[in-house]
């Protein structure tokens, strides 16, 4: 629910142009992307402040209310101020989701299993994506008021299956014990600012997060105009194919780091690498691809070594920063990430108008392999949780 709701709106782009005119400019429409991203960013790292604080069960929950319901709103807009307004309020709600989910799951899971399960978690977020993909089919089909509608009501009902399932667990290490609970809020943050690898692994999460980001909100438009196809079928041909092999990626990438970390403290590190150097090559032939062969292909690469990216960044976040600051940290590196791709989804808005879509999204590769490098050289985890 949490990629499907915010996904629909960038492929009913061509049904929604219909009745609010403002989005056949793709100046626009990047600004409209931009907003939810900048507002999701501004709100991720006190989203992770507050669930290393309260109960992440009850965050989550509301969370996925108040989106669901912003969903099922957004179908009765009928203006371009309208829509930025509640996909602001859209960011809000769903900056509280992703620390606090992964938080969660960190403290179910050991160094065993951790890679695997967050790589699980990571499958509905690409299934979602792949959903969304769906939105133009379903909004030609029908209308884009109808599936905002629909799949609003959905995630509501949602919320109240959690109310009912979900649960919360703290798992608090041993050397935290002794610290005081009454510490300062900000007393997280500036522990995390001076550690030297926690700003190597914002530097490496926010340089692949502009192509993550790039293919969320602009691979169905690069589809349709580089093998000159209808929305309709570009949208579902691209998210589907990024979102399945992103499945294959989380699990393997999961599985593999799982099972080398047994042996080495740098598996994971290793594993995620792999896996951002694979999307190098997939981004250049993203954008100079034309052919349907080609771009599959190279939306198949990204998508296997984006989820094996994906999968370790909370298990490689796990060797550097103490169990009761990790929702925070995540919430500071969400944010790097979201800005990037706040600045990358309006800058290709404006290569979308100028015709380069297509040769600036190739840019990306570059980087992203130099962060690479960066990483490799200097992120060094020796003990899980220290």
């Amino acid at each position: 629910m949490n990629y499907l709701d915010r996904q629909m709106l960038s492929t009913m782009k061509p049904s929604i142009q219909l009745d609010i005119p403002e989005l056949h400019s793709a100046e626009n429409f990047g600004i409209l992307m931009a907003i939810f991203l900048w507002i999701y960013g501004l709100m991720s790292p006190i989203s992770g402040i507050i669930a290393d604080k309260l109960n992440r069960k009850w965050l989550i929950v509301i969370s996925l209310f108040v989106w669901s319901l912003v969903t099922y709103l957004m179908g009765f807009t009928s203006s371009f101020n309208e829509l930025k307004w509640l996909r602001g309020i859209m960011g809000v709600s769903e900056a509280v989701y992703i620390p606090a989910a992964l938080s969660l799951i960190a403290d179910f899971h050991s160094s065993t299993t951790r890679s695997l399960a967050v790589g699980i978690h990571m499958t509905g977020l690409y299934l979602g994506q792949a959903l969304g993909g769906f939105g133009a089919t379903i909004a030609k089909q029908y209308s884009w008021h109808f599936t905002f509608h629909y799949f609003g009501i959905v995630g509501i009902v949602y919320a109240l299956v959690l109310i009912i399932f979900l649960q919360e667990k703290r798992v608090v290490e041993s050397y935290e014990k002794s610290t005081s609970d009454n510490a300062n809020v900000f007393s997280g943050i500036l522990l995390l600012f001076r550690n030297k690898s926690f700003w190597i692994i914002l530097l490496y999460f926010a340089i692949p997060s502009l192509p993550g980001w790039a293919t969320k909100n602009w691979l169905p438009t690069l589809f349709s105009q580089s093998l000159n196809i209808d929305m309709s079928v570009a949208g579902p041909l691209a998210t589907v194919t990024i979102a399945a092999s992103s499945f294959v990626g989380v699990i393997s990438g999961g599985l593999i780091s799982d099972k080398w970390f047994q042996k080495n403290s740098k598996a994971r590190i290793y594993t995620s690498a792999f896996g951002v150097f694979l999307t190098v090559p997939a981004i250049i032939l993203l954008g100079f691809g034309h052919t349907t062969i080609e771009l599959v292909l190279a939306a198949v690469l990204f998508g296997v070594g984006f989820g094996m990216f994906d999968a370790n960044n909370m298990p490689i976040l796990c060797q550097f920063i103490p169990a009761k600051y990790k929702a925070t940290a995540y919430g500071l590196m969400n944010m790097t990430g979201v800005f990037s791709g706040a600045i990358i989804t309006s800058l290709l808005g404006k290569s979308t108008d100028s015709g380069h879509l297509g040769r600036d999204f190739s840019f990306m590769a570059v980087v992203v392999f130099l962060v690479l490098i960066l990483q490799l050289r200097f992120l060094k985890p020796k003990v899980e949780g220290l």
